[in-house]
């Protein structure tokens, strides 16, 4: 009896993502390229709600790359008009969108091999990698941290009620006074991210102990 057993083939822009993570030099994470972000989605069900767009920044030494941001909107192949209010993505508007693999792929061509950034970060790294399923691929490389575990570190730890709060951007956009003009879109929500990264490492820097690399989620387990 014999086995067909044939390699997978995937396209050449998940190869090209793919070697980023083969780099035999390694650079160290103040001098590391991090990329917030955040995605606006019809809905929180992995399996039936889709992404409407997704927004991200870079971060490169303690600074915000504002020139070097992305924005991108997605065809709706799934609506659901409740989650407007929400969003503002309306089914029929006249931005520009793309098919859910050309959208994917020119995000994997920014993101590299970045460290990315998030509040609640499973949700939107969930979202991405049941794209990346749907399209025959396996989940994003990438290292991830969610701000909401930065910030509660931030807190006092002798408060039990405090310590396992769950802060929204709200929440911690107030605290720090941050703008909420842009609230609820995803560059605006992912710039927000990563001013909150930048405060909350900025303070936890203090302490000798802190260690970037201990609030690091793997993606691919999510």
């Amino acid at each position: 009896m014999f086995w067909n057993f044939k390699k997978k083939v995937y396209p050449e822009y998940w190869k090209s993502y793919l070697q980023h993570f083969e780099k035999k030099e390694k650079i160290s994470l103040d001098a590391s390229r991090f990329v917030a972000l955040d995605t606006e989605t019809t809905g929180f069900d992995f399996d039936v709600d889709r992404i409407l767009s997704i927004g991200a920044v870079s971060i490169v030494r303690n600074e915000i790359a504002v020139a070097d941001s992305f924005e991108i909107y997605l065809e709706q192949s799934h609506f659901d008009p409740k989650s407007v209010h929400i969003h503002g993505i309306i089914q029929h508007s006249k931005r520009k969108k793309f098919a859910e693999e050309d959208a994917i792929k020119k995000f994997l061509i920014y993101i590299e091999d970045s460290v990315l950034i998030a509040h609640h970060a499973v949700f939107d790294i969930k979202m991405i990698n049941r794209s990346l399923n749907r399209m025959g691929l396996p989940n994003l490389k990438n290292k991830v941290v969610d701000t909401m575990d930065l910030y509660s570190s931030t807190r006092i730890k002798s408060n039990f009620i405090d310590k396992r709060a769950h802060y929204s951007l709200d929440d911690i956009a107030e605290a720090y006074a941050i703008n909420l003009t842009d609230r609820h879109t995803a560059p605006g929500d992912a710039l927000i991210a990563a001013l909150i990264f930048l405060k909350t490492t900025t303070i936890l820097k203090r302490k000798k102990s802190f260690k970037l690399e201990r609030y690091f989620i793997r993606s691919n387990r999510l």
